[in-house]
């Protein structure tokens, strides 16, 4: 088995699994049938394709840095009529930043990873108007377990975060933490009972039947140093529409 780890920090994210009509809200970590719908895009698969093997590749986040959740209202015309659509209600996360993981067969994860690299359709952070703002690639897939994987990663939060939560505990009367408690996210197995359960399962993309099942989740606690050595020099800007290919004109 192996794991690949994906970044997903962006100015806003919106990861739906209840969300219906007019009203549209996100989760507080990324959902499955999300992330799947990204490494799908990424590989070039159509919404109408098969997504059993990426379904069934064991899934799991860690929280770096929670965000905050913003509310928007928007309105909308039919393009024949002209005629307004009811007032819609969208939820995003704001300035948040997560560590996600995918397990499986090597073969499997090895073209996911590739397929980030160069991806064919835009991958995008649960909706299409949230793009990333980082490289979501953090590295080559892991030959480890998925749990010890999203335990021993590199804190991801931003610079400006970490110094904020330290700077609240030091008003508190504490000291600046060694190490910061962040929340886990894991699939939980057949055999044991979930913390929660979401309908996040993806089994089909397809418009005309979208359809998801049941996951069951485990959560959890890691610690991760938070690390005294100097800051990283700032990333290269990141354009995450520079890989695609341009679509060649018709010319009949």
């Amino acid at each position: 088995m192996s794991v690949l780890l994906m970044r997903l920090a962006g100015p806003l994210q919106s990861w739906g699994s209840t969300a219906r009509f007019v009203r549209r809200t996100t989760e507080t970590a990324p959902t499955k049938s999300g992330v799947v719908g990204l490494l799908a895009a990424a590989q070039g698969r159509r919404r109408d394709a098969d997504l059993s093997d990426l379904a069934e590749l064991e899934f799991g986040v860690r929280i770096d840095q929670p965000g905050t959740r913003l509310r928007d209202f928007q309105t909308a015309h039919h393009s024949d009529t002209l005629k307004a659509m009811p007032l819609s209600e969208r939820f995003y996360l704001a300035d948040a930043v997560f560590v996600a993981g995918v397990s499986g067969e090597a073969a499997l994860v090895q073209r996911l990873y590739e397929a980030l690299l160069e991806p064919v359709f835009l991958p995008y952070l649960g909706r299409r108007s949230c793009p990333p703002s980082e490289p979501i690639t953090i590295g080559e897939p892991l030959d480890k377990g998925l749990e010890q994987a999203l335990r021993e990663a590199k804190w991801e939060a931003s610079e400006r975060y970490r110094e904020r939560r330290a700077a609240s505990l030091r008003r508190t009367g504490g000291t600046a933490p060694d190490a910061a408690r962040l929340d886990l996210l894991l699939d939980s197995p057949p055999e044991v009972r979930p913390d929660v359960t979401l309908r996040d399962l993806p089994v089909s993309f397809d418009p005309r039947h979208r359809r998801y099942g049941l996951r069951g989740i485990r959560s959890l606690h890691v610690s991760v140093p938070v690390g005294t050595e100097s800051p990283p020099p700032p990333p290269p800007p990141h354009e995450p529409t520079a890989l695609l290919t341009p679509v060649t004109p018709r010319t009949d």
